[in-house]
């Protein structure tokens, strides 16, 4: 099989990241799958990936990350999918939550896509694929840290595709709904750290709506499709001639970009209210 070209992914621990790694390893990418945990990093190289550490929430990691892959060889693309949710209504958000998700969701990134540009710069060629979210187009009740931080990486990865622009570095956003993972489980240690949810005014919403949804879930959720949608959506950004400045995925994704065109305010308010 031909080799298209080398790829960084972050976040390939489960879920998007990881199925993309697959994918994309079968499509002739030579895939490196960063994962935060070592015992990550064991688990994709027993199944044949290239893995490495990479907690892009620490700048040492970063930098100890981005000198091991480049000391190997170049890097054709970089694929941002690494984050995590925090839900909880946003009165209850402490300063330092806010941040620790930042920090991740989208400092890390920048950081990590800053020092890889120079590289694809030298090049005259690359492909930044950020996964951002349709909570990236309008926000929902109880997800106000996780909405910020993709509403934040949607203006930023829209300026840099503009300054990007004669570089030959295509700067791509992936818009994605209700996709089949666990970002669900992996947010409750972030909720039981940081939300005190007993105390809060909103205590009896929690229980009927929130602690239901996070701890006793059912199933799958409407419109929810499996990582592979993103995964192939992810490809067609990192091989196509002219690839788009932006994918919607799933029924919800393109039901809000539409609603965020035609509707007023306030009807918006009423849809997302509505979940």
């Amino acid at each position: 099989m031909t080799v298209r070209g080398r790829v960084l992914i972050t976040g390939c621990s489960s879920g998007i990241g990881l199925d993309a790694a697959r994918h994309l390893s079968t499509r002739g990418w030579q895939v490196v799958a960063s994962c935060r945990n070592p015992s990550d990093v064991v688990a994709r190289r027993s199944e044949g990936l290239q893995s490495i550490v990479l907690d892009i929430a620490d700048p040492d990691s970063i930098t100890a990350a981005v000198g091991a892959l480049l000391a190997d060889g170049p890097l054709d693309g970089l694929v941002n999918n690494a984050a995590f949710a925090l839900p909880g209504a946003v009165e209850d958000i402490p300063r330092d939550a806010l941040r620790s998700i930042f920090e991740t969701n989208l400092f890390g990134t920048h950081d990590l896509t800053t020092r890889l540009i120079p590289h694809f710069r030298k090049r005259g060629a690359g492909r930044i694929v950020n996964i951002s979210s349709v909570l990236g187009l309008a926000g929902i009740p109880w997800r106000g840290p996780y909405v910020a931080t993709k509403f934040a990486m949607e203006g930023l990865t829209d300026v840099l595709r503009l300054e990007m622009a004669h570089t030959g570095v295509e700067v791509i956003l992936i818009e994605p709904g209700p996709i089949t993972s666990k970002i669900r489980q992996n947010a409750i240690p972030h909720f039981e750290r940081w939300v005190d949810w007993r105390a809060s005014a909103r205590a009896d919403q929690y229980r009927e709506t929130l602690l239901k949804r996070l701890y006793e879930p059912k199933g799958r959720d409407r419109f929810e499709l499996p990582a592979r949608a993103v995964s192939t959506r992810i490809a067609h950004a990192l091989e196509s001639p002219r690839p788009r400045a932006r994918y919607y995925v799933t029924t919800p994704t393109w039901a809000i970009g539409v609603a965020r065109r035609v509707l007023s305010s306030r009807a918006l308010d009423w849809l997302t209210r509505r979940g």
